[in-house]
């Protein structure tokens, strides 16, 4: 983790770049919201296996 907040200290949110394996330019605002998502999506499975495990669901 500390290795990836170097990479982008000091670097503003409309900062972009090229992916590496397409031709499409990204910015670090959209990085920062697309790994949101991917870790909310992420809780949402760990969650329901949780209720399946022991039958009780979250408020």
């Amino acid at each position: 983790m500390a290795q990836a907040d170097a990479a982008v200290a000091g670097l503003p949110l409309d900062h972009t770049f090229r992916h590496r394996w397409r031709a499409d330019d990204y910015n670090l605002r959209w990085v920062y919201l697309h790994m949101i998502e991917e870790y909310a999506r992420h809780n949402g499975h760990a969650d329901l296996l949780r209720e399946r495990i022991d039958g009780f669901t979250g408020d």
